[in-house]
């Protein structure tokens, strides 16, 4: 039988799988994989990032635009600590990622050599499959293995390989099997269709909430809205699954949310959830009845009692739904949530027009959108650029919109763009960072200049976390650890090759935005920007207790009254 170089067979098992690119540095004791990789280069790139935690986070973006496994790549020891927090946030967001890890040559295994690190450990939590390879002839078969499981149980499937391994001659034998491998739905039981069906035309405030399993039902959960006059609500992470301005959107729940749809969630009589694990149960209305369409059993009735369970996939759910059941005109319901979120919109317009100094991050954001094409993909930092990008960006169906949802990483949003754009060239893609948040990953701005990834980087500079400022303060705590120094984040953009444009007023934001709609290169916006609260859509009463606390303590402290959002602002999102 033919002989071949097990790396080379590792590398075709992935090019049977239709993986084309793989993030990572090289290294050591994961040098052999990379020279099976330059190979064969015009199959599949190799995309190198200047830190292991940008690979995982660009693996882990991938995945999330694409459905498509993402792969990283990384020495052991130091290179695989450092990928972790990326394969968390692929692990907490239930996205395929497979991880490949070095590890030092088999005989030297188990003495404590330069930077052994016993990785299948280090990952045993955050992995649906982890092994350690040590037989040359066996290696594609494992990495077949990793890919399908990745797939099916929606993680990160770990292989850390002595680099010796794959340098070794074995028979050409082994067949991927990719073109076998077909993710199954489970039957849907036709008497819980016919049940959920009687709740929706029985309720008379029903409300939908949707999640990130329902992105790949797009057109029927429209249908799905429209047919029954349904208000909806979707997570941060589904955000656009339906266009953010349908007639019947209500947008987020939660601190981040809308007042409409807090409101909504808890009138209503009848709650269905869509394909969410939405894990903030006080946002729920545990009082009322619900019907949940979940793929995964293990989460139906894990955050709300449920009368109807439907494990199903969603498209296959709401298909079924929308062909057997009868249309619903207009109701009062779905006019008066329609009111009450104009009133919402028309607030948040009047946010963007307060009086203020710099660039408001809120007017900013809402620029933003209302220039950026169809087809945008948008990378969302964790921190105040969460908070505004789900108040004033209006996503649409046609766009990509991905954020570290479940784990909440700063430093996501500029790895996810760089996943972006090497996944989706031909879309425009902004990504949106606090300075915080950006000057954690800042060195992987290069890597989007070396390979000519044009994109635009908004940078929200208030030399400050103001995030946690405000969950300080909404705790009743004095803010303290928070500052942070200025850095001319528009002169390393252009140390680095790109585009760096310093704004300090909202004049100078619309213009550089216009500017660059269609960059050829990198471009970095670093926005001088107003501290904007982020407040709660709906102030419940611990957080306007905290808010006393905080103040109190501060007046006591400094002997003047703290600096607070508009007095309008707080009352209207609070009575």
């Amino acid at each position: 039988m033919a002989k071949i170089n097990a790396a080379d067979k590792m590398v075709q098992v992935m090019e049977a799988w239709g993986i084309d690119n793989v993030y990572g540095l090289p290294g050591d004791s994961v040098d052999t994989t990379v020279e099976a990789l330059y190979r064969e280069r015009d199959k599949i790139t190799f995309t190198h990032v200047r830190h292991e935690e940008v690979a995982a986070l660009a693996a882990a973006s991938h995945a999330k635009l694409t459905g498509q496994v993402g792969v990283c790549l990384s020495i052991g020891g130091p290179g695989a600590i450092h990928m972790l927090n990326g394969l968390y946030d692929a692990k907490m967001d239930h996205v395929p990622v497979v991880a490949i890890i070095g590890q030092v040559q088999s005989q030297l295994l188990n003495t404590g050599y330069f930077q052994e690190v016993d990785t299948p450990k280090l990952c045993d939590d955050v992995a649906v499959f982890n092994r350690l390879v040590v037989s040359p002839q066996t290696l594609p078969e494992v990495m077949d293995e990793a890919i399908r499981m990745a797939y099916l149980h929606k993680g990160v499937a770990v292989l850390t390989i002595p680099d010796n391994v794959p340098d070794n001659k074995i028979e050409d034998s082994f067949h991927p099997t990719a073109e076998l491998f077909h993710e199954s739905h489970p039957a849907i039981n036709p008497e819980d269709v016919d049940r959920a069906l009687a709740m929706i035309h029985a309720a008379k405030k029903p409300v939908a909430f949707f999640g990130v399993g329902s992105r790949g039902a797009q057109a029927e959960a429209k249908e799905f809205v429209e047919k029954y006059s349904l208000p909806f609500i979707q997570t941060m992470p589904a955000k656009g699954t339906i266009d953010d301005d349908h007639p019947n959107a209500l947008g987020q729940i939660g601190k981040l949310g809308t007042k409409p749809a807090y409101e909504a969630m808890f009138d209503a009589d009848l709650l269905i959830l869509v394909g969410t694990d939405y894990p903030y149960a006080p946002y729920l209305n545990g009082k009322i009845p619900a019907i949940q369409i979940e793929i995964d059993p293990t989460h139906i009735g894990k955050r709300h009692q449920v009368e109807v369970g439907m494990v199903a996939d969603a498209k296959d759910a709401l298909t079924l739904l929308n062909s057997r059941g009868e249309h619903i005109p207009e109701t009062a319901w779905l006019k008066a949530c329609q009111e009450n979120m104009k009133t919402w919109r028309k607030w948040m317009k009047d946010v963007t027009t307060k009086s203020h100094q710099g660039v408001l991050p809120s007017r900013a954001f809402s620029k933003m959108s209302d220039i950026a094409p169809d087809n945008t993909v948008w990378s969302v930092d964790v921190g105040t650029a969460t908070a505004f990008g789900a108040r004033f960006i209006t996503a649409k169906s046609t766009q990509k919109y991905i954020i570290s949802a479940w784990l909440g990483t700063m430093g996501c949003a500029l790895p996810g763009a760089i996943a972006s754009k090497i996944s989706m060239p031909d879309r425009p893609v902004y990504a949106i960072c606090g300075d915080g948040a950006f000057s954690m990953v800042m060195q992987d701005f290069v890597t989007a200049v070396k390979y000519q990834l044009p994109m635009v980087v908004v940078v929200l500079n208030n030399h400050l976390l103001a995030f946690i400022k405000y969950e300080q303060q909404s705790a009743g705590q004095q803010n303290y650890g928070i500052d942070l120094a200025d850095i001319d984040f528009a002169k390393f953009a252009e140390a680095c090759g790109g585009i760096g444009v310093n704004v300090s007023t909202d004049q100078e934001f619309d213009a550089a935005i216009e500017k660059y709609r269609n960059p050829d290169r990198p471009v970095l916006i670093n926005c001088a920007s107003t501290d904007e609260a982020p407040l709660p859509g709906k102030i419940v009463w611990d957080d306007a207790e905290g808010y006393m606390k905080f103040g109190m303590g501060y007046m006591r402290e400094q002997f003047r009254i703290p600096e607070m959002p508009p007095l309008r602002e707080i009352m209207r999102q609070f009575l």
